[in-house]
């Protein structure tokens, strides 16, 4: 039996930021407080819209250190996205409420763990995927893997790993690709390298706004790093051209 998240939750994330390391305190309790304030306008809006899709972002810890869990979507699937690193999520079903039941029911079959709304912190910006259909990410805490039975269904997921926050914070491993379109330059986006698989595209991006949410000032956004901004929402294969992904300078 899967045990209550909102017991994990209260359980494990009610810790003093003074008594914990500079990193686990990401997942305290105040920490949550804070971004449940911060998200608190626009879950309020997001909810009453209608958002075709979303993903969760699956905040979790693993033997005490803060990390975020990605799925690498199964090479057989059909469509764009086969085989991309992602987060847990997908499009809206008629029977959803709002986007955040859209999230807990698609990682729900897709990892098979039944979540309950309480572990969500809330709902930030929604963002373009690359067919400009609006995604929204539903920020959550798992509470600590160990205690999670996860199912992945291999029909949909071909792999689920995860990247700690001092991990996704090393400079080293923070990285940026150029977008050009018609043979010039049109935005920069963030990559994430060094893990089992590597982050880019849409989900990239969550991950970069979820840094900028929870570690305000540990994480300097791609486009200030290299002097340049997201100007084209939209990321067709079609219509751009990537050119190489770079790692940051040290």
């Amino acid at each position: 039996m899967l045990p209550s998240l909102h017991y994990l939750c209260q359980r494990t994330l009610r810790i003093p930021i003074a008594s914990v390391g500079l990193v686990r305190k990401y997942l305290s309790w105040e920490n949550e407080q804070q971004c449940r304030g911060l998200l608190e306008k626009s879950t309020v809006r997001y909810k009453k819209e209608t958002m075709r899709a979303a993903v969760l972002v699956s905040l979790c810890s693993v033997a005490g250190d803060p990390a975020i869990l990605y799925t690498l979507r199964s090479s057989t699937l059909t469509g764009l996205y086969k085989g991309e690193v992602s987060f847990p999520g997908g499009k809206r079903d008629d029977s959803d409420q709002d986007a955040i039941t859209t999230a807990l029911r698609e990682t729900h079959e897709e990892l098979g763990i039944q979540l309950k709304e309480d572990c969500v912190w809330g709902i930030m910006r929604p963002v373009p995927d690359r067919t400009n259909m609006m995604v929204a990410p539903v920020l959550a805490n798992l509470g600590p893997l160990e205690n999670l039975t996860l199912k992945p269904n291999p029909q949909e997921v071909e792999a689920v790993f995860t990247l700690s926050f001092s991990h996704l914070l090393q400079e080293k491993n923070q990285g940026y690709t150029h977008y050009c379109r018609d043979g010039i330059f049109c935005y920069t986006m963030p990559v994430f390298l060094h893990g089992p698989h590597r982050v880019w595209g849409l989900t990239a991006i969550i991950t970069e706004l979820t840094l900028e949410l929870l570690a305000p000032g540990k994480y300097l956004p791609s486009f200030l790093r290299h002097g340049t901004f997201l100007a084209c929402p939209s990321y067709s294969r079609k219509q751009q051209h990537a050119s190489h992904c770079y790692p940051n300078k040290t």
